[in-house]
């Protein structure tokens, strides 16, 4: 049975990208919001930290665009970087009018009120906050925004298939998105969803790892969707590991925020002695690449299964103050955050890389729109600096909305589509193909392609990965879909891109670190990474 939805914008994800995007649409537009599960279960919900914006006097925008290109090691794009800066005022304005409640500071006249921490790689404070779960507190304000709209309409527990386009236009040279083919898990009926305009806000890919911060749903979804409809990809081989998740073998990776460090927590070993030092100059608050690095280096050097992360020799209040969140989840596991150090193992945590987008958010697809941690915008280079990725989402938002209210009047309404074809497919047999597939894909890429790599590692993971993609290839032809095998295909193609972009860049910089070639080549290798899908052409 399949299912016919017509919108003007179909937006493919719930996190702060897609919601915000919504909200800045016109309440005349008919706009379709698709969660793969509840609305709220984002990367967005769980983020601890902040979004970093320049609102304190002694701050300046030049500071901020120099700390960001510091980070991103020489790959960032300048003008990106300056555009998302320069926006970031107003648009913590726009969420602030909209009833966020971000920690406040009375004593912080220099800062409008609001108390701002630091973190990696910055040099001011400018990290505005909601205690230690901003992500929530800005995820649960837009989706009561949201579903208070009536033109938006919310579909949860549906997950995309593929991106339905057109062949080449004749006077463009340009494919066009018309909507998309869904499923929805609950009932296991694909539905199409034909929209004027197509947003993909799916979030990163680090569920293709082992060990991640990330909740179950970032398995690279439009990125794989965008990459199989035509699209480029860029900087592939830049995975952020957070240095800091919680050990513990019931807690899921759950999040230790950079902000730990930022007010003073030191990172130590077993024997309660301090090694950031020794790696960097700025110890604790160096970025996160360098210190994930040297986390790892440490534990493989003692061959100890984590570290450790102690903020003890500060006040219990001030602990429960500003971490009310870590400190009462550390507590659940027998860890007093106020009295001992919080054992901390690095993870998958952030894909820097992603589906190209221009300025005003458009992919190589016409009626194409990427945001967020799916796109590559040029703003984080090869290594994103902590709380910029909440801020790009925000910018590009507002960027793509602008530029879709600008394109409404001009775009015509999506041809009819032909309804999704189970004809020729059967109910899988052995399922035990996926799960297993599901297990190798995430080990190899830990073990070959984490944070440190070497020629004979990426070589093993390749071979293993065309593998995978050949039995997923027969696999999805003779069976009906499901969210586990959907997912397990959107993954394979992620790491196919992680491997192939690591392969090619024979340096070592940013989030990419090589024994084969340990050292920075600005003389052949300070661009981006592109990918070009088979059958691309420029336009």
């Amino acid at each position: 049975m399949t299912t016919d939805h017509q919108h003007d914008v179909l937006i493919i994800g719930s996190g702060a990208a897609g919601l915000s995007l919504a909200l800045h649409l016109d309440q005349k537009l008919n706009i379709a919001v698709i969660s793969k599960k509840e609305l709220k279960e984002t990367n967005t919900y769980y983020a601890q930290g902040g979004i970093s914006v320049v609102l304190d006097e002694e701050d300046s925008i030049a500071s901020h665009v120099k700390d960001t290109l510091d980070a991103g090691a020489g790959l960032c794009d300048e003008e990106t970087v300056q555009l998302v800066v320069e926006n970031g005022p107003s648009n913590i304005d726009w969420l602030l009018k909209g009833g966020v409640n971000f920690t406040r500071d009375d004593s912080a006249e220099s800062s409008g009120g609001y108390h701002l921490t630091q973190e990696g790689g910055h040099s001011h404070r400018r990290v505005i906050h909601a205690a230690d779960a901003t992500g929530r507190e800005v995820e649960t304000t837009l989706q009561g925004q949201v579903r208070a709209r009536s033109n938006i309409e919310i579909f949860e527990h549906h997950i995309a298939i593929d991106l339905i386009t057109s062949e080449k236009e004749q006077t463009k040279h340009q494919k066009r998105c018309y909507g998309a083919y869904i499923l929805d898990h609950k009932s296991n009926h694909v539905q199409t969803f034909r929209a004027r305009f197509v947003v993909l806000a799916t979030g990163g890919a680090s569920k293709v790892y082992l060990y991640t911060s990330n909740p179950d749903v970032s398995t690279g979804d439009g990125i794989a969707m965008a990459w199989r409809a035509g699209c480029r990809v860029a900087n592939m081989e830049f995975i952020q590991f957070h240095p800091t998740c919680l050990y513990h073998p019931e807690a899921k990776s759950f999040l230790i925020s950079e902000a730990v460090r930022g007010e003073g927590g030191q990172l130590k070993l077993p024997d309660g002695s301090r090694f950031m030092d020794r790696f960097d100059e700025r110890g604790e608050l160096a970025p996160r690449d360098i210190v994930a690095r040297a986390i790892d280096h440490e534990m493989k050097r003692i061959g100890a299964d984590c570290l450790y992360l102690d903020i003890s020799h500060k006040p219990a209040e001030f602990i429960q103050e500003h971490f009310p969140t870590i400190y009462q989840r550390c507590l659940e596991f027998g860890i007093d955050m106020s009295k001992q150090p919080i054992p901390v193992v690095p993870a998958a945590h952030y894909t820097c890389g992603g589906v190209m987008a221009d300025h005003k958010a458009r992919t190589d697809v016409a009626g194409l729109y990427v945001v967020g941690e799916s796109a590559y915008t040029g703003l984080h280079g090869a290594n994103r600096m902590a709380s910029n990725s909440l801020l790009e989402c925000l910018v590009f938002a507002k960027l793509a909305a602008e530029d879709i209210q600008e394109l409404d009047s001009t775009t015509a309404e999506p041809p009819q589509i032909a309804p999704w074809d189970e004809s020729r497919v059967t109910e899988p047999d052995e399922e035990v193909v996926v799960s297993h597939n599901w297990d190798e894909l995430r080990h190899f890429m830990w073990d070959y392609v984490g944070i440190v790599r070497s020629n004979k590692r990426l070589v093993r993971a390749r071979r293993r990965v065309d593998l995978l993609q050949r039995e997923i290839v027969e696999y999805y032809s003779n069976f009906r879909v499901s969210m586990d095998l959907l997912e397990l295909r959107n993954l394979v193609d992620v790491a196919d891109m992680i491997i192939r972009s690591a392969q090619s860049r024979r340096e070592s910089r940013g989030l990419h670190f090589t024994l084969d070639f340990p050292y920075r080549d600005d003389r052949v290798q300070n661009k981006p990474t592109i990918l070009i899908p088979e059958g691309y052409s420029p336009y």
